[in-house]
C-alpha cells in the first residue's frame, strides 16, 4: 500500500501555480456545493471570474471557502492533492483587476459573462501525496508553467 506524505507549503504553492482547473466548495442555505472553476494564483490568493449572480458569485462573497485541486493516476495508484482555504472578497479596485489580468488572468471555460473577480486569500494550506518515486509537477494532466 502507497505511504500517503504531508507536502510543504511551498509545494502546495508550487503545484496550485501549475493547474488551470480547480474546484471551490461553498455552503450554501441548501447544503455545501462543489464548483469547478478555471483559476489564477495572484500572490497568496486564488482568483476565479464567475457571474454575479451564479452560486459561487452569490454564496461565495466574503466567506470562508475552500478550493482544491488534485491529479490521481489510478493504474499506479498514487497522487495529490492541495486544499486553500480562506476568506473571500470581491475584487472591486480597478488598479487589483489590472494587476490580477497583468499577472494571470482566470480565463472561465464556460460561456456567459464572468465579469465577477473572487479572491480567496489563503490562510491555510495543505496537501498530501500517495506514493514516491515519481514527479507530481510533471504527472499533472495540465502543467502550467509562468515567469517569476
Amino acid at each position: 500500500m502507497p505511504e500517503l506524505l504531508e507536502l510543504s507549503p511551498q509545494e502546495c504553492t508550487t503545484l496550485l501555480r501549475a493547474g488551470v482547473v480547480g474546484r471551490v466548495a461553498v455552503s450554501t442555505p441548501d447544503g455545501p456545493h462543489i464548483i469547478p472553476v478555471n483559476y489564477s494564483i495572484v500572490d497568496d490568493a486564488v482568483v476565479v471570474r464567475t457571474s454575479p449572480y451564479s452560486l459561487l458569485g452569490t454564496h461565495g462573497r466574503n466567506t470562508v471557502l475552500a478550493f482544491e485541486i488534485d491529479h490521481f493516476d489510478h493504474a499506479y495508484q498514487h497522487g495529490w492533492s492541495v486544499v486553500a482555504r480562506g476568506r473571500s472578497e470581491v475584487v472591486t479596485d480597478p488598479a487589483d483587476v489590472e494587476r490580477i489580468r497583468s499577472i494571470w488572468e482566470p480565463r472561465p471555460w464556460a460561456a456567459g459573462a464572468r465579469n465577477l473577480y473572487l479572491r480567496i486569500r489563503w490562510s491555510e494550506l495543505s496537501g498530501r501525496r500517495l506514493g514516491t518515486g515519481w514527479s507530481m509537477q510533471m504527472a499533472s494532466p495540465v502543467l502550467r508553467r509562468l515567469s517569476s
